[in-house]
């Protein structure tokens, strides 16, 4: 009897320490695998940075008018210590992102880079943002190749070297979102904390923004549906998360509602599809041309302004535009299929709230671009749809990688080769469409206005005690890199065309720079100084400046 329990014993502990071993190469698979998600990831963040920081100062070729006003409003900042929840000038402009170009200015000084750090950065960390929100909703792949696709974008690397406040949005939706559904997964509650205080940060981003309730009621119907009693078991979740909303908000909450609210409009009003004005009593065939228009621009014909495209293609290349096609209509098949079998089948599925997030979110970031009729598609008021763009197509890859593991060894390993050399593809693609097709042509030069930056550069080579006049007929200073970038030269005067008359040298040496070639000025001139001679400058990409002394 003894012998039979000393065998069982000895059984028992065979297969125990058997079971431990295979629990420990689990272990350590998941172990290098966890390790070799962080290196992708890390590699992925790393070429986004790279493609968003190379060349600042020559691409995009010039410094546009609008980001001249953002480094102005930064600079006054630094300089009064009156940093603004709210910036009037330029029609009107949310305030966090000036305030940053501020804070990039004092500590590492006025310059094209520092300018454009806030845009670079926020470019970068969206896509981080995407990998953590894409894993959350669906798995690691997605997410590993949903942020490359951010990564490499023409259409994302793009607007990440522009110095507009819009990059913002992409970056606060998708690391809200991340840690709304993370909370809901893991019933955290800091995690609603953290989702609440970014969204409200969202109101200090872009006017795009303020149609993101739309989504958290959609998804909030969702939750209810596909959770027995949501409400009742995560009321103290959900008040922890509005309360943050508001604790951040509130600031530009007061300013646009309350201390200003004839800031809150902004010129929305003016090219609104809803304006008699604008749509010509034809509401409905206005509405559906804006709207058509926002939905071909991914894949069909995109953007016509070269500042935020590649005239006349499309917004996507075209791998990842059919992928991002073919998972658009995935997850709102997805969608529609989940909503009926809650409503007429009473089949709950958790999965019904991802696909509400992702549906809503694609057409609610929309709204601000398709109820506009003016310049339309318009990418950058669209600019809200770029993360959840990339992932729908990064759900059409992840497909086929999932398909490769119901294949044949050979068949399985030629899929997920074929997606990695589709990836390869897009990222070298786009890489070169930007930094050498678009960035080297005279009319993206020109749609910068790379005039106003060459000026400014040729301003930095005159000696310090030179006088310098520059004659423009920009109605507004603040528009002028070169007036940003030359602030420290106190002997430079900027004038109008029709204030010739205040050129006051003296007997010093001066020089006369003019932005175009203005008859009228160039006539005053010409008879107060005879000897005067100009000449045209002619820089790389067609930039033309007139030079007189």
């Amino acid at each position: 009897m003894s012998r039979m329990v000393s065998l069982f014993l000895e059984y028992i502990n065979y297969f125990k320490k058997k079971f431990n071993k295979k629990i420990k190469k689990t272990d350590k698979k998941m172990q290098n695998k966890k390790i070799l998600t962080v290196i992708l990831v890390a590699l992925i963040v790393a070429l986004g940075l790279f493609l968003r920081i190379y060349n600042i100062d020559s691409a995009p070729p010039g410094i546009y008018p609008d980001e001249a006003v953002n480094a102005e409003d930064a600079i006054r900042a630094n300089t009064t210590g009156q940093y603004q929840w709210f910036y009037p000038a330029n029609q009107g402009r949310e305030g966090l992102f000036m305030n940053l170009i501020a804070l990039c200015f004092r500590l590492f000084g006025i310059s094209i880079l520092t300018l454009k750090l806030p845009a670079i950065l926020a470019g970068t960390l969206t896509i981080l943002g995407t990998f953590l929100l894409a894993k959350e909703l669906f798995n690691r792949n997605v997410g590993l190749i949903s942020s490359l696709l951010v990564a490499v974008s023409f259409w994302a690397i793009n607007f990440s070297r522009i110095s507009f406040r819009a990059n913002l949005l992409p970056l606060i939706l998708v690391f809200a979102f991340y840690f709304l559904f993370h909370g809901i997964r893991t019933e955290k509650k800091y995690n609603f904390a953290i989702s609440g205080a970014i969204l409200g940060l969202g109101m200090h981003t872009y006017i795009a923004f303020r149609i993101t309730p739309l989504i958290l009621v959609f998804l909030l119907i969702s939750l209810i549906l596909t959770h027995q009693n949501f409400l009742k078991k995560n009321w103290p979740s959900l008040i922890i998360f509005i309360a943050t909303i508001l604790i951040t908000s509130a600031p530009m909450f007061y300013t646009l509602y309350i201390a200003h609210p004839e800031y809150a409009g902004s010129r929305s009003d003016s090219i609104s599809v809803l304006s008699p004005a604008v749509n010509n009593g034809n509401l409905v065939g206005t509405f559906l041309r804006s709207f058509s228009l926002s939905l071909v621009k991914y894949n069909f014909w995109g953007d016509q302004n070269w500042r935020h495209n590649y005239p006349p293609y499309p917004l996507l290349d075209p791998l990842a535009g059919i992928a991002f096609l073919f998972g658009f209509i995935y997850a709102l098949l997805k969608f529609l299929r989940l909503t009926y079998l809650r409503l007429f089948k009473k089949i709950r599925d958790d999965k019904l709230n991802i696909y509400t997030l992702l549906v809503v979110w694609f057409f609610a970031m929309l709204v601000p671009e398709f109820m506009t009729a003016e310049s339309n598609p318009h990418a950058l008021r669209s600019i809200g749809t770029l993360p959840v763009v990339f992932i729908f197509a990064g759900l059409t890859f992840n497909y086929f990688l999932g398909k490769s593991k119901q294949q044949t060894y050979l068949i399985g390993k030629i899929t997920v080769s074929l997606v990695i050399l589709m990836l390869i593809t897009i990222s070298l693609f786009n890489s070169v469409k930007y930094h050498y097709l678009w960035a080297n042509k005279p009319v993206v030069a020109d749609s910068f206005n790379k005039n106003l930056t060459d000026i400014s550069r040729y301003l930095q080579t005159l000696p310090p005690d030179k006088h310098t006049y520059v004659i423009t007929s920009y109605n507004t200073l603040e528009k002028l890199p070169i007036y940003v970038f030359n602030s420290t030269r106190t002997n430079t005067q900027y004038l109008f065309t029709n204030q010739v008359d205040r050129i006051q040298p003296g007997d010093n040496p001066f020089v006369i720079v003019m932005t175009a070639r203005h008859e009228d000025a160039l006539s005053a001139l010409q008879v107060r100084y005879p000897a005067l001679q100009m000449e045209r400058i002619e820089a790389p990409l067609g930039s033309v400046y007139y030079i007189l002394e």
